[in-house]
């Protein structure tokens, strides 16, 4: 953070080593070793660089507490910091705060334990002659804690745009705070940029995706900036595996189950139109946004296993081929082909997307897991945003941002677990 300069007075001509500022370092403990970065007379605008000296408020020798902030005080009224950078060797920088009046600067996100920092401190005198000084010291490691480790998904791959990252904790994270240090440590970069957040699920899980679907062909890179750093009382991240996704074509397929049409659309361009059928009175399909989860050439669905007893009228043992997951409860996109005679004209399937095995066969080789599957003008329920697949796309993005811990005004939890309904065919 920087701080607008202050006019130079009467005294402007005066000698550039005059008014020089001590800084003091307030750390808990101590600093193992400070220098002038090899350079203690840089070039300008950093010429008095030299006239500037720091000192510890600690015990030579001994690493300093990651539990306590770093805090730089100017102690000479006759000068004032004018900007400061604390990064660690990871390339972690360390968020903070500079006082209006350049007096003081302390940091405001936790240092890492174990880990090493360089800080930069840029400051001025009463003139305006400018200063500079870089010191590095060392965090000391805490007491056996509990590690909190961060595996991300989906495994490495191409997906498609409507593809959300999750991050799986090892440990539960349920106070506000803690949940802020975490979530400020998992940083999702994408090229092209998009704006997104991630949203807390329960406890043990967050999910991240952008304010609209991801672009086509983008690169997601997802790390984790948790290791070393407290997250409360005897829990302190662990090395996390980065990710690396990447988004394929943009696929939405569109089904209106009231005109019995699903419309392939590819980049913006309609590309095909299947007649399908969806799921019958008692059995409607779920409206809204779904993502494809797995594509499975053969799936041998039966009633039985649902709850629906052998012998009834809605009884049922099928061998279904190119079957296109979009729920974990067993809704599909699949060939039907008993049901040929009413695609395109009536829904009497059991909640599942019917075509004939022609159409479905081409439908499974276009679509890839991540890519949309919409259903509109049905009688069911709207698709879960979670615990049945991926239904994030249905929450609007006020909600979506509510379940971020780094949203002031929350919305009602949608961390409840989705209501599973039977297999259907």
């Amino acid at each position: 953070m920087r701080h607008t300069k202050s006019p130079r007075g009467a005294g402007a001509g005066r000698s550039r080593l005059a008014g020089c500022t001590l800084l003091v370092i307030a750390l808990g403990a101590g600093v193992t070793g400070c220098s002038s970065d090899g350079h203690p007379l840089s070039a300008e605008p950093y010429d008095a660089a030299d006239r500037i000296s720091f000192s510890v408020s600690a015990d030579e020798g001994k690493p300093a507490d990651p539990d306590k902030p770093l805090e730089i005080v100017a102690e000479d009224s006759d000068g004032r910091i004018t900007d400061v950078t604390a990064v660690d060797a990871a390339g972690r920088h360390v968020a903070g705060e500079l006082a209006a009046d350049g007096s003081r600067w302390h940091s405001t996100t936790p240092l890492a334990a174990g880990a090493q920092y360089t800080v930069r401190v840029s400051t001025e005198d009463e003139d305006g002659a400018p200063g500079r000084k870089v010191l590095t010291f060392t965090t000391g490691r805490p007491a056996a804690t509990k590690r909190l480790a961060v595996t991300f998904g989906p495994e490495a791959g191409t997906y498609g745009v409507g593809q959300p990252v999750t991050a799986e904790l090892n440990e539960p994270v349920r106070d506000p705070a803690q949940r802020a240090v975490v979530e400020r440590a998992l940083k999702v970069d994408s090229t092209p940029a998009v704006t997104g957040t991630w949203h807390w699920v329960d406890d043990k899980k967050l999910h991240y995706r952008p304010k609209e679907y991801w672009p086509a062909h983008a690169t997601i890179e997802v790390r984790s900036n948790l290791e070393g750093i407290k997250v409360g009382d005897r829990l302190r991240g662990a090395a996390s595996k980065p990710l690396t996704l990447r988004t394929g074509d943009r696929v939405i397929a569109l089904t209106d189950a009231a005109a019995h049409r699903l419309t392939v659309i590819k980049n913006g361009e309609e590309i095909k139109q299947l007649p399908v059928t969806t799921g019958k009175p008692g059995f409607e399909t779920r409206n809204g946004v779904k993502v494809v989860l797995a594509k499975e050439p053969f799936v041998r669905m039966r009633s039985s296993t649902v709850g629906i007893a052998e012998g009834s009228a809605e009884s049922y043992d099928l061998d279904v081929r190119f079957a296109t997951r979009v729920t974990w409860s067993g809704e599909y996109v699949h060939a039907a082909p008993w049901s040929v005679g009413s695609q395109g004209y009536a829904n009497v399937s059991h909640g599942c997307v019917g075509m004939s095995t022609a159409n479905a066969e081409w439908f499974f080789d276009t679509v890839r897991q991540g890519d949309i599957v919409e259903v509109v003008n049905s009688a069911g329920d709207t698709m879960e945003p979670f615990g049945n697949g991926f239904g994030d796309w249905n929450l609007d993005w006020p909600k979506w941002q509510a379940g971020s811990a780094l949203t002031t005004d929350k919305a009602p939890s949608t961390a409840e677990q989705a209501r599973l309904r039977p297999q259907s065919v």
